[in-house]
């Protein structure tokens, strides 16, 4: 059968690379794209997207008519978020909502209208950061190691049981409010969902900034000597994040579909596991190796969580 996607969030940095990638694995097939171009550098997508004839329609998800006038797709994969962590926080927190969840809201309704396939790009902000700051760690070398196993808990990092009741930041109570709706509508439509938890995503073509894109931004500062901070946990930089790279986030979601009615309903975490973390001391000096630079890097020891009263 011929497949048509559908992606929101189509010009963004994940949006298009997904985009493009369906267009050249499945030649035959239909790619239709919506964004609303609000993030910096999704325009110069737009031209990528119109070269391998991939149908571009500005537009926002919160906007329910965006929807009204899209021909029937088989699979809707939802790209379209304000993913910066301090969202709401410095800006406004209705705005943050509207496009989070009611553009989520928007695009399950149409999914039921047209029976199409739901996969859902998440985000492992939905695990309750006080919780997890609370939880025994020992240092080695030039990282924290875990080193507690409970509930939701290995020496492997955090798994999909990890209790979720907690403090996750505006952005991540909107996915995460967004993932309790999706099983709801898979529920009572019958639609076959997916939900991914991704951790950082990097690869070529991303744009990126201090709160998203840590791998790029923090590469881009050393390139063009930009002064760098450490913040929190004694200010050394020891925080540990791992990386899955655009291209195996595209493999991934390519398997999911091909075996959605086997997956269907299931939670993953995505990321790029053990072998592809890093602490930001460590990501520092692969990023004065790649360079030769070196650049100034401050030390904030102050551990400050997400406040209106302390970001």
């Amino acid at each position: 059968m011929r497949k048509i996607f559908l992606i929101t969030g189509g010009a963004g940095f994940i949006g298009s690379y997904l985009a493009v990638n369906f267009k050249k694995h499945f030649p035959r097939s239909s790619v239709i794209t919506i964004d609303n171009l609000v993030r910096k550098g999704s325009s110069h997508n737009v031209l990528l997207l119109k070269k391998y004839k991939i149908k571009f329609i500005k537009g926002d998800v919160k906007n329910k008519a965006v929807f009204s006038r899209l021909p029937k797709v088989n699979i809707l994969i939802d790209c379209a978020a304000d993913s910066r962590v301090l969202a709401g926080y410095k800006s406004s927190v209705r705005k943050l909502v509207g496009s989070n969840f009611l553009g989520i809201i928007n695009s399950l309704d149409y999914a039921a209208r047209v029976k199409a396939d739901f996969i859902f790009l998440s985000t492992s902000r939905v695990y309750p950061f006080d919780k997890i700051n609370c939880l025994n760690y020992t240092r080695r070398k030039s990282r924290f190691y875990l080193a507690c196993r409970r509930k939701g808990v290995s020496l492997w990092g955090i798994r999909e049981d990890f209790p979720l009741q907690g403090i996750h930041s505006f952005y991540g109570a909107t996915k995460l409010a967004s993932e309790y709706f999706i099983k709801e509508y898979a529920y009572a439509y019958n639609l076959r969902t997916v939900i991914n938890r991704c951790s950082i995503i990097s690869g070529p073509g991303q744009f990126g900034h201090s709160e998203q894109g840590i791998v790029s931004y923090w590469l881009a500062s050393f390139l063009f000597k930009k002064p760098l901070k450490y913040i929190g946990w004694g200010g050394e930089g020891l925080q540990v994040r791992d990386a899955l790279h655009i291209a195996d986030l595209f493999n991934l979601v390519l398997k999911q579909i091909k075996h959605i009615e086997k997956i269907k309903g299931k939670i993953y975490n995505v990321g790029g596991g053990q072998k592809n973390s890093f602490s930001l001391k460590e990501l520092s000096h692969r990023c004065q190796k790649i360079t030769a630079n070196k650049i100034k890097v401050d030390k904030i020891k102050k551990t400050v969580l997400l406040t209106l009263s302390g970001i």
